[in-house]
């Protein structure tokens, strides 16, 4: 009865929409068409592996669904269903949760979430990684990122375990392969029906493809430039061997590097002239940066391998670091892991990287405008967004988003309708260049008050390009096909060809299709 009276509601719902609308007949509009997805709460799923209040999710699904968002997103979180011990997977809560959003018309993006919950902006839940993994912490304290001064980060395994076999005979890289073949092998139905369209795979602190740089939970506040991650065991003898094989022994870690609430001038690496471009400093820069690349590409080989055939996007997240972006250093932009500065490009490598996985570079802080920043961090939101999407459709990738921070205003919208079409919508058929999809941060009780829920609804409408809701995505040029091999891996120096900084595609001053007119 209940999902009958659920298709009932649907079913009036878009017969209502299509008739106040009557805008799904321009077959060349809908070509602009940019899907939205809204992400659910953090703790949907309970850190003991319960889907908690069933009945109040789907009133507010329902009430989503009427704005015409095309699904939501939602975190599979490791440390839920792994948490008994190794290969102990639990996904029963997450399935009740997936035939909700089924029964409610979504679309569902999942996230592959192999990091901790809680510590980071917005983290309202402590989810932490499987116990069993924590054990094993007790005895290797190694196995987690660590800062210079020997403070160790549990959100996420550092990248220099990804290959050693100390979690109960696995390595971190099969651990996180093991768990997506589970997720397929149990999820098999989802994947099959269509619900599932999008799987994520989660590739360090937040999900993002990053090291911990800027950890509140160590005492980072913005906008420090935060801190170089690398000095576990594991990645310092990798850097060893590296300065070694180079000719250069001597060279160490960097010992200059500041501060988490530094600003960069007050270090000697990120001083005018200082470490950063040295000899030595360029070298430890690309050997951290090339670490994080050949951990998302080792990662997308298994996601690969794990989903092929299905009828699925894979995607990693990439942190949108504002701050410090407008200074010749970028310092925390480098500490973070994106070796990017005035004359190298730090994510156009990325992107290439991504291709031969036919994988979408999602991107955070499409909502940020300049002016809206405190002059003191240096900051440029727009031009960060417009280097890393149009580095995205320049290695001819999909490029998607999602905003950095709650936000219900028209300016907040605006600025993400102009992101996912920077050239505007064209009449006679598919823009040149536009988002695969956005992400709206998140499902709350305050997206779903009456008057934010009505600007947001319009918000939907013109992401759409004024167009109703369309089930099909073949209808607007980007139908999902069935998951193809990666390609052969890309050499590290083809992809460090990237680096070369190319003008991004050129913006238009605001979008052409305003929530407010």
């Amino acid at each position: 009865m209940i999902i009958l009276r659920l298709q009932v509601i649907k079913r009036e719902q878009r017969q209502k929409n299509t008739t106040s609308k009557m805008v799904t007949s321009d077959r060349n509009m809908l070509l602009n068409y940019v899907p939205v997805y809204v992400m659910l709460p953090l703790g949907v799923v309970t850190v003991d592996n319960v889907f908690g209040d069933p009945n109040g999710l789907k009133e507010r699904l329902l009430k989503l669904r009427a704005t015409d968002v095309d699904g939501v997103m939602v975190d599979v979180w490791w440390g839920i269903v792994e948490l008994k011990g190794p290969k102990q997977y639990d996904w029963s809560a997450y399935r009740s949760l997936f035939q909700l959003v089924q029964e409610c018309g979504l679309k569902l993006q999942a996230i592959m979430s192999f990091h901790q919950c809680g510590g980071n902006v917005g983290d309202v839940v402590n989810i932490p990684i499987p116990q069993w993994v924590l054990d094993i912490g007790e005895s290797d304290p190694d196995i987690f990122y660590t800062n210079r001064s020997g403070t160790r980060n549990k959100e996420y395994l550092s990248i220099g375990v990804d290959d050693e076999p100390i979690f109960h005979g696995r390595t971190a890289i099969e651990i996180y392969s093991d768990y997506m073949k589970s997720f397929r092998e149990n999820m098999s139905d989802f994947l099959e029906s269509g619900l599932i369209i999008d799987i994520e795979v989660g590739l360090g602190p937040a999900g993002e493809l990053r090291y911990p740089s800027y950890p509140q939970s160590q005492g980072w506040e913005f906008p420090g430039i935060g801190e170089f991650q690398c000095y576990d065991k594991y990645l310092k003898a990798d850097y060893k061997e590296a300065v070694v094989s180079a000719g250069h022994p001597e060279w160490e870690l960097p010992d200059d590097a500041g501060q988490y609430n530094d600003e960069p001038e007050s270090s000697g690496f990120f001083k005018s002239n200082g470490t950063y471009v040295t000899e030595k400093g360029k070298f430890f820069l690309t050997w951290y940066s090339n670490k994080l690349l050949n951990h998302g590409d080792q990662i997308l080989d298994e996601a690969n391998k794990a989903f092929l055939g299905s009828k699925v996007k894979l995607a990693i997240k990439v942190s949108g670091i504002h701050w410090w972006y407008k200074v010749e250093n970028h310092a925390a932009e480098l500490t973070a892991g994106y070796y990017n500065l005035n004359d190298r490009d730090g994510y156009r490598p990325i992107a290439r990287m991504l291709s031969r996985h036919h994988a979408i570079l999602n991107f955070t802080c499409l909502e940020m405008r300049d002016s809206e920043q405190s002059s003191k961090a240096k900051s440029a939101p727009e031009e960060l967004v417009q280097q890393v999407l149009s580095g995205g459709w320049r290695e001819d990738i999909l490029v998607a988003g999602e905003n950095a921070l709650p936000r219900y205003d028209s300016t907040a919208y605006n600025q993400i309708i102009l992101n996912a079409r920077p050239q505007g919508v064209n009449k006679n058929g598919p823009p040149k260049i536009k988002m695969f999809g956005v992400t709206y941060l998140r499902l709350s009780d305050d997206l779903l008050q009456q008057s934010n829920y009505d600007t947001f609804k319009k918000f939907v409408l013109k992401m759409h390009a004024d167009q109703g809701y369309c089930e099909d995505p073949q209808n607007y040029n980007d139908a999902i096909t069935p998951l193809k091999p990666s390609a052969p891996k890309i050499p590290i120096e083809v992809l460090l060809e990237a680096t070369k900084p190319i003008p991004p595609f050129p913006w238009l001053p605001e979008t052409d299709m305003k929530i407010d007119g």
